[in-house]
């Protein structure tokens, strides 16, 4: 017997997505099971409550709707559903504008042009030269599930020369979550892979049909306890901007303001830059990474 929730089943076969009504009701119960009453105003009746976070009834109630309404929807029937009452039911979840947004993917999801499954991402060609002349400055393209598709000197010399692995290695999550290096890498490796998981989520959101991304959450939950646990929290995140502590195997403990930049191709790809506060000991390890060239990113490939 398959003791595997609804929602992974089938994800390690390369031809089967994501179920997109599993993952409707997965993320709903556990939206509702992380609020408490008092945190919406509702009186606790302690030993009387039977299961984690709001009921049904309660959570119906705070959105306005019916609680058949609301337990249809919560076993993943989203057919019909309004975007206004989406909106009321994300305020009753207290959901974050990510977390509304990837509701509204799972609920209503939209139209994509079918793709063939094992059509590379290209990147352009102009974004590439922009990539080369970035000097003393890591960057970056990610492309979908998190794929590292181009990257200038410094990333390399940061990160470790990608171009050594093979393309389908060239992967965020699988790098973190496979490669022991990584872990070493990053100084809060567990704020990093979270991260990670919830990037994938919100693409599973919006393309739960691509094979090669079951695949991958397949693998992943395969191979790595952690990668399964914080999958089945079903969190979701935007990539955005922050600050990351690398420990470096040449030039020691870097901090990196990192900023994200979508691209407005429609390709949904994203440029990512790291930097240092100027004058800082970081400033100067960036510096001592570009001058030293090829050898920096030669030995960039320990951390990789």
């Amino acid at each position: 017997m398959d003791d595997k929730p609804e929602s992974m089943r089938g994800a390690a076969d390369a031809g089967a997505g994501l179920d997109r009504r599993a993952e409707l009701s997965e993320f709903l119960r556990t939206r509702r099971a992380r609020l408490k009453p008092e945190d919406v105003g509702l009186p606790d009746f302690g030993r009387h409550r039977r299961v984690p976070g709001l009921r049904r009834e309660e959570l119906a109630q705070l959105a306005g709707v019916s609680v058949a309404y609301y337990t249809r929807l919560e076993q993943g029937n989203g057919r019909n559903v309004s975007a206004e009452v989406l909106g009321a039911i994300a305020r009753a979840l207290r959901l974050s504008d990510a977390e509304h947004s990837h509701l509204t993917h799972l609920a209503k999801p939209k139209q994509h042009k079918k793709k063939p499954a094992a059509r590379t991402e290209q990147v352009r060609p102009a974004l590439r030269q922009l990539l080369e002349s970035i000097e003393g400055v890591p960057a970056y393209i990610s492309g979908r599930r998190s794929d590292i598709l181009a990257w200038n000197r410094m990333a390399a010399a940061v990160f470790g020369d990608w171009s050594e692995l093979p393309v389908q290695e060239r992967n965020w999550a699988r790098l973190v979550f496979l490669k022991p290096e990584y872990r070493e890498l990053f100084v809060e490796w567990d704020q990093k892979a979270s991260d990670m998981v919830a990037f994938l989520r919100m693409d599973a959101g919006c393309h739960s049909d691509d094979p090669r991304l079951s695949a991958l959450v397949g693998e992943l939950s395969l191979k790595s306890e952690e990668f399964r646990r914080l999958w089945a929290n079903h969190d979701v995140k935007e990539k955005s901007y922050g600050v990351k502590r690398l420990r470096h195997p040449l030039v020691g403990e870097l901090t990196l303001n990192f900023e994200s930049f979508r691209l407005s191709d429609g390709t949904e790809q994203v440029l990512i830059t790291y930097h240092a506060e100027p004058g800082s000991p970081s400033a100067e390890a960036l510096r001592l990474l570009a001058s030293w060239g090829a050898d920096a990113t030669k030995a960039g490939t320990s951390a990789s």
